[in-house]
């Protein structure tokens, strides 16, 4: 069994830096896949009001 003594604490982990929804969105493959959603969603919505 381990045994370990009461004031003995383990090291705190380093502190991750802290990364928002601003950094998330300067990533090229996010931004490439939204371009995409959006340009489908576009063609969708031009087809539907002037060739219908």
């Amino acid at each position: 069994m381990l045994q370990t003594s009461p004031d003995e604490t383990p090291a705190p982990a380093p502190a991750e830096e802290a990364r928002g929804c601003l950094f998330a969105l300067s990533q090229p493959p996010l931004m490439i896949f939204l371009a995409f959603i959006g340009t489908l969603l576009l063609m969708g919505a031009v087809h539907d009001l002037f060739l219908d």
